[in-house]
């Protein structure tokens, strides 16, 4: 018997775990379905270019087909090992803007503004830039500038400005607004995940259990309490109980999933699978959104020392490994999307709409496509998209993967919005800091002239940039699924804390606010009776 069991030990199982077991006197359980952390493509920053390439340490998920993709199927990567996500993202650190946060609580979530969250921010950071009014040190999560920056990271920061941007050197400070370098979650140049930060540290906790391999079926009820988990370990179904609570921190495609998989959903829905109801929570697995995303790619094959396949390159990156192993510095520390910014599709909006990832390579579908040569690309996302999706059942078989549907851009606005911000990449990339290159747009989006060519194009080409949320979003209305407090409504025992609660998404990427979730829920579940 636990006190809590933690369902996933991704970036919000991983603080919950190493919170709730530094009380001696709480018995904690981790429940993760891959692997731990041992890679060495998970610890060294670079390594997350051959992560994608070949789909390890993930989930394996794709969209269902997008209307308003040409009826493609999107790529959603998720993390399946310790870390989750964490330990196979880009590493980027952002908060988001502060009225995402205003908007969470304005939409009946007390408790959530960014004067509530801001602390929570703060107490999870170790920003080695030092503390200030806007960061803190001390935190179990590592905050860092890049060991090692390339050149052309700063060119694109210089191109920017030379296209009207101001130059931020702090996203997540006063303003977001500006392009600049990121800072990342590093440590002594390698990858610093929510599992290096809060569970490895503490994994001989007596009080604490992390069980790997452990893919949870169902969550165990007495009546309406939530009292236990069921996952399968190899070829063994097991259970394990809970006293005080169970915590739901699968994320945004896996809790809504295995909320339904246990009778809490959509009752015509879990009716269509043979699944017992066992309380109608309609909105779950609705409200699924995300950044939608796409990019231009330039080829630059005299620019050797950007990324790239070529015998040079192959011999670049033999002496970045070596460089790596010995000292932990050169270029295999970096997190390719070096530099970026926010920017407003147009100048009459209120905030930045849109967010630049600058790689310093060429990047075609993820990179999971080989594409020979040197060059560059440049990201461009929609913060806050209209578009909303679902996840669903494809079967009552617990090791089936559900259906993702994102429903991209199915609102006109997001369209426009991003045509625009594609518009103004092009502006950026065109800049002197980096036209006097000669860098080339690969043929698919330089023959995409007018705004008719470019939606094309955007059509054809674009997709995630991996932040899905809201599928058990948090407020008060009928078709919400976690009130305030992150507790199941209609259920007792039962929260659900990871990027699936946001009622709407961050301006940003979304690992760092989905670390401050869970620190928050620390507390909650502290005060709790």
């Amino acid at each position: 018997m636990f006190d809590y069991i933690i369902i996933g030990g991704g970036s919000a199982g991983c603080v919950l775990a190493g919170r709730l077991s530094a009380d001696p006197t709480v018995r904690v359980c981790l429940l993760e379905a891959g692997p731990a952390d041992t890679s060495v493509l998970i610890h060294c920053p670079a390594g997350l270019a051959v992560m994608a390439k070949f789909e390890l340490n993930g989930w394996g998920f794709n969209t269902t087909p997008q209307a308003a993709l040409n009826h493609r199927q999107g790529y959603q990567p998720r993390g399946k090992v310790l870390g989750g996500s964490s330990s196979i993202n880009a590493m980027v650190y952002i908060r988001g803007q502060h009225a995402d946060y205003d908007h969470w609580a304005a939409e009946g979530n007390p408790g959530w503004g960014w004067e509530d969250v801001e602390p929570y921010f703060l107490k999870a950071e170790h920003n080695e830039r030092g503390a200030d009014a806007w960061h803190a040190q001390g935190g179990p999560f590592n905050v860092a500038d890049l060991r090692s920056p390339h050149r052309f990271s700063h060119l694109f920061t210089e191109a920017g400005v030379q296209a009207g941007e101001v130059h931020n050197t702090d996203f997540n400070g006063a303003t977001q607004e500006g392009v600049g370098l990121y800072q990342v979650t590093h440590k002594n140049g390698e990858r610093h995940s929510a599992a290096k930060g809060y569970l490895t540290p503490h994994l001989a906790r007596p009080n604490l259990q992390v069980i790997t391999g452990a893919h949870a079926t169902r969550i165990l009820f007495d009546g309406s309490r939530a009292v236990g988990v069921e996952y399968r370990q190899g070829g063994a179904i097991k259970q394990v109980r809970a006293g005080r609570e169970v915590l739901l921190s699968a994320g945004a495609l896996l809790s809504p999933q295995l909320l339904m998989l246990s009778g809490v959903g959509p009752a015509a829905h879990l009716q269509q699978h043979g699944i017992p109801v066992l309380h109608d929570l309609p909105g779950v697995g609705q409200h699924l959104h995300d950044h939608p995303d796409v990019v231009q790619v330039l080829d630059a094959p005299e620019l050797k020392d950007l990324f790239g396949l070529s015998l040079s390159g192959m011999a670049q990156t033999l002496r970045g490994i070596v460089e790596w192993r010995k000292h932990r510095t050169g270029m295999l520390t970096t997190n390719f999307a070096e530099a970026g910014g926010f920017i407003k599709s147009d100048p009459s909006e209120a905030a930045p709409d849109l967010q630049l990832h600058f790689v310093i390579g060429k990047l075609v579908d993820h990179g999971r496509k080989t594409v020979f040569g040197h060059g560059y690309s440049a990201h461009v996302c929609l913060l806050q998209p209209k578009s909303r999706g679902s996840v669903t059942l494809a079967s009552r078989d617990p090791m089936a993967l559900p259906l993702v549907d994102p429903n991209f851009l199915a609102d006109p606005d997001d369209m426009a919005r991003m045509v625009r911000g594609f518009k103004r990449t092009r502006e950026i990339l065109m800049q002197p800091a980096l036209a006097k290159f000669g860098a080339k747009e690969l043929a698919a989006s330089a023959s995409a002239r007018t705004d008719a060519e470019i939606e094309q194009f955007i059509r054809q080409y674009a997709d995630t940039i991996y932040h899905p949320v809201g599928t058990c979003r948090m407020g008060p209305g009928p078709m919400d699924v976690v009130d305030a407090e992150l507790r199941v409504h209609g259920l007792a025992g039962l929260r659900v804390v990871d990027a699936s609660i946001m009622p709407r998404i961050v301006s940003g990427n979304t690992n760092a606010p989905t670390v401050m979730i869970a620190e928050k829920a620390v507390d909650l579940l502290r005060a709790a009776p």
